[in-house]
């Protein structure tokens, strides 16, 4: 239940900023139909339409990389309006400190900063010298500023996904969150006396979705399944015994690509996930099955 609420409110945070969006469009579209230049107003009916797109396709899911920069859209119409049109929309100078702000890589960052006193020195042509150098000096601290918030809404970004689902409606979640899991259902195994397997599946890039979602639906409810990396996914699985273990991942695996390549083996005897994630890389078997009695 607290999953669920944690979801839904999320969902809703989502539908409010899409809400956001979609006023931004509205009103850069209507400063568009009121522009002087025609290089201004092409500008503004382009941010227009990219806040629409964006508001119609934003989603609550991390299936994209956290860090991937589609702030440099806006930093590029940005320096452009500012290029043309001066003397128009010169309080739009300060929207860099909140593009710095956000999370992207370093090199965006340095492009936006870059970008952002390019925009500072188009401003010299119709403003006196000691409010250029006013207006750099602030514009210069607010760039420090962002950068600085920047790098703790990075660290918390990264914390929240560690602890989200990548996708709401599937029961996946990221590398670190096996990394703990191990642990706890490894202690849980032996006190309930049940039979734990770790399942380790290897696809093609393009194939890991539509596989996540079929080992999703395929296992139990209280099961949890798991994104490694690009190719690679996991899935904890309980049984009463090695036998029902046995049966259980033949009719699993029997379900899904075939192409893929899988690594199964007893939670009690995982001692390193990253060594497991090698060896499945590594093998040319499509399955391999690592029992009891191996590390014997």
């Amino acid at each position: 239940m607290q999953s669920k609420y944690k979801i839904g409110k999320s969902i809703h945070r989502i539908g409010l900023f899409r809400g956001n969006l979609l006023l931004a469009g509205l009103l850069l579209a209507l400063l568009a139909a009121t522009a002087d230049t025609l290089s201004g107003a092409l500008l503004l009916w382009l941010s227009a339409g990219w806040l629409g797109i964006t508001a119609s396709l934003l989603e609550f899911s991390h299936r994209r990389p956290a860090m991937l920069p589609w702030q440099l859209l806006p930093s590029l119409l940005l320096t452009g309006l500012l290029w043309v049109a001066p003397d128009r929309y010169p309080l739009w100078l300060w929207v860099w400190a909140m593009l710095i702000m956000l999370p992207q890589p370093r090199w965006l960052a340095t492009l936006t900063a870059l970008l952002a006193l390019l925009s500072w020195w188009s401003q010299l042509s119709w403003i006196s010298m000691d409010q250029a150098v006013l207006s750099g000096l602030v514009l210069i601290g607010l760039l420090i500023l962002g950068l600085a918030r920047q790098c703790g809404l990075q660290q918390l970004h990264g914390q929240a996904r560690q602890r989200m689902r990548l996708v709401p409606e599937l029961r996946l979640w990221p590398k670190e969150q096996l990394e703990s899991d191990l642990v706890r259902e490894r202690s849980r195994a032996q006190r309930e006396e049940v039979h734990a397997e770790l399942l380790l599946l290897r696809t093609q890039r393009h194939q890991l979705w539509v596989l996540a979602r079929q080992l999703c639906s395929l296992t139990r409810r209280f099961e949890s399944c798991y994104r490694i990396d690009s190719c690679t996914l996991a899935a904890l699985l309980l049984s009463q015994d090695s036998n029902q273990s046995t049966s259980r991942r033949q009719r699993l695996l029997r379900s899904l690509d075939p192409s893929a390549k899988c690594r199964a083996l007893p939670l009690s005897r995982v001692e390193s996930l990253s060594e497991e994630c090698h060896a499945l890389v590594s093998q040319h078997e499509s399955l391999i099955v690592v029992s009891e009695s191996a590390y014997a």
